[in-house]
């Protein structure tokens, strides 16, 4: 049944700044984020200098999303079953020693590709239990009132390190070489540990944890199915992230072929996003969206936005239009991030998070080469075409079906002497 999200809290999202907890673990995330992003940039390049071919990029990217489909529900319930603190302490300290194993290997040209495959393998699989855990965390932060300030502080940071990471990247590993980089990355985690241990245990709202957390998947994917605010944003995030999770790959089509910019201009393009990421980030906490009607807007902008900039002609006017798909994506995946995370009981929003990242995951890794394929077939701007279309479609079937579910419809009408205004009312 078709539920609105409750009221926005009169509090600012920035209010939740005030909780010494929450400070913590954001000004911590910052680097987690974006370290976790560069580290899968230049592994991705050091597998291309070790080998020359892009298929071998191709297997290290699948190795290191697989484990995330394969045990990304397993990893929601043991953020619910066990406390969430504890298991982050343990996934930083995992994270950066497979970063310094890495980095030593590659100061000390002992790197091979086999040993990137299974360091890949691995991190992914710490990954598949700390992201759920992550962004369940945040909601034992703060107190009811500030709740959805702070998840959409906190979703908007990991969305922008999606974005700040990988167009960094190439800067860092020009500047310093692959070795420094994964050691920087290693290093990035202890603050994270810092900050966890730090935190006073006497301010958390951490629900009790043992045998609440059920290994019954069917459970939780039931739980999911029977809750419009939480599905529906699920999927509408899964469709976006098809396109929105290779944007780099329609982005290094266009500078190569179309533009003819070069890496430069591949630099600056994906430079260009970040900065809309950094506006949208800074655009959804002034104003967090928690209501299904504000997210199938942000959607269909987004989608328009796409769809114009894959017919765009001139490299200055399809910039411009990247900073508003930057800025979209960004807002998009956040909201539809604190939507399902302010719907779903404390009890099971590990499991539920597990469901969300396994999605987005998932449908990424599945778009990357039907995205190549496209923009190599058919031109390089037609893979936004594509997600223009498809996100419309989407869009336009979730809205349909929700406005079904709460007996909603269109009414046109008149204002005085004005004109007509076109209202949604309940039937």
């Amino acid at each position: 049944m078709f539920r609105r999200a409750p009221a926005a809290a009169p509090s600012s999202a920035l209010s939740s700044l005030s909780s010494h907890n929450f400070r913590l673990f954001l000004g911590s995330q910052v680097f987690s984020y974006t370290g976790g992003w560069v580290q899968r940039i230049v592994q991705d390049w050091l597998v291309l200098s070790l080998t020359g071919s892009a298929t071998a990029v191709g297997l290290t990217v699948a190795l290191q999303l697989l484990p995330s489909v394969l045990f990304g529900l397993y990893g929601g319930v043991v953020a619910d079953r066990f406390p969430k603190r504890r298991v982050m302490v343990c996934t930083a300290i995992a994270f950066a020693a497979l970063a310094s194993v890495l980095a030593v290997l590659s100061m000390t040209g002992q790197v091979g590709v086999g040993h990137v495959y299974v360091l890949a393998f691995l991190t992914g699989t710490v990954a598949a239990v700390d992201n759920p855990t992550r962004q369940a965390f945040v909601t034992e932060l703060v107190p009811a009132a500030e709740l959805r300030g702070a998840i959409s502080l906190n979703s908007s940071m990991f969305q922008l390190g999606g974005l700040v990471g990988p167009a960094s990247s190439g800067v860092l590993i020009g500047a310093f070489g692959p070795g420094v980089v994964f050691a920087i990355n290693a290093v990035s985690f202890v603050p994270a540990v810092v900050a966890l241990l730090l935190m006073r245990s006497d301010e958390l709202h951490s629900p009790p944890t043992g045998s609440r957390a059920s290994l019954r998947l069917s459970q939780t994917l039931d739980y999911v199915r029977r809750r419009s605010t939480v599905l529906w944003p699920i999927v509408l995030a899964g469709c976006f992230s098809f396109f929105t999770t290779n944007l780099a790959v329609t982005l290094a089509a266009y500078a190569d072929t179309v533009a003819g910019l070069g890496a430069g201009g591949y630099g600056l393009m994906t430079s260009t996003v970040a900065l809309g990421a950094v506006s949208g980030a800074m655009l959804t906490v002034r104003r967090p969206i928690t209501r299904l009607r504000s997210l199938a807007v942000t959607a269909a902008t987004l989608s328009m936005l796409e769809l114009t900039a894959g017919l765009a002609r001139g490299p200055v006017f399809f910039s411009v239009l990247l900073m508003g798909i930057g800025m979209g994506t960004v807002a998009l995946l956040t909201s539809a991030n604190s939507v399902v995370q302010f719907d779903t009981d404390p009890s099971m929003r590990g499991r539920v998070m597990g469901v969300y990242l396994l999605v987005i995951t998932g449908t990424g890794a599945l778009g990357g080469p039907i995205v190549g394929y496209v923009d190599q077939h058919l031109g390089a701007q037609s893979g936004l075409v594509l997600a223009g279309i498809v996100g419309l479609v989407a869009t336009t079937a979730v809205a349909l079906h929700l406005a079904r579910l709460g007996h909603l419809g269109l009414v046109l009408y008149p204002v005085r002497e004005h004109g007509w205004t076109l209202t949604v009312v309940r039937r």
